[in-house]
């Protein structure tokens, strides 16, 4: 299967925001495998992932800042959506750029049902929020791809 590799326009491409849980091992093994597939794929780009921006041990109000700041410097998000629920931190990023008029991409691996119909993925403000939720990375990459163009 040819692997489909996305070039961001202009020279400075986009700063793609990576939203999710980061509360285990598990969570943490993710994030890091959904950062390095979007830097294989876009080139351009630059992930911005919480995980790295400023350190766990930093005052709530430093973590705060500094992803409120990240926030607003990033064009576009992907956020992971996995759980019973979505991670009311993601949701909270995923409403904060939304309002600024911002691109989101859902990542929804999780089988579970999430939403109010038969038909949802996740809570419908935040599926509707979303320009589209794929199933697994390389519907992402389809979905980044028309975003992107």
């Amino acid at each position: 299967m040819k692997r489909l590799r996305l070039r961001c326009k202009g020279d400075m491409g986009h700063k793609i925001y990576l939203s999710g849980p980061l509360f285990s091992q598990g969570e943490i093994a993710w994030g890091e495998r959904v950062k390095r597939f979007l830097e294989d794929r876009l080139e351009n780009a630059e992930i911005i992932w919480p995980y790295e921006i400023v350190p766990c041990s930093a005052k709530p109000q430093q973590i705060f800042q500094a992803n409120l700041q990240a926030l607003s410097e990033c064009d576009v998000m992907v956020a992971m959506l996995d759980g019973p629920q979505v991670d009311d931190g993601t949701a909270w990023e995923i409403g904060y750029f939304f309002m600024q008029g911002k691109k989101i991409l859902g990542l929804r691996t999780d089988l579970r049902r999430a939403g109010e119909t038969d038909n949802s993925r996740v809570n419908l403000m935040i599926e509707c929020s979303c320009q589209a939720v794929a199933g697994g990375l390389e519907e992402l990459a389809t979905h980044m791809k028309r975003l992107l163009d």
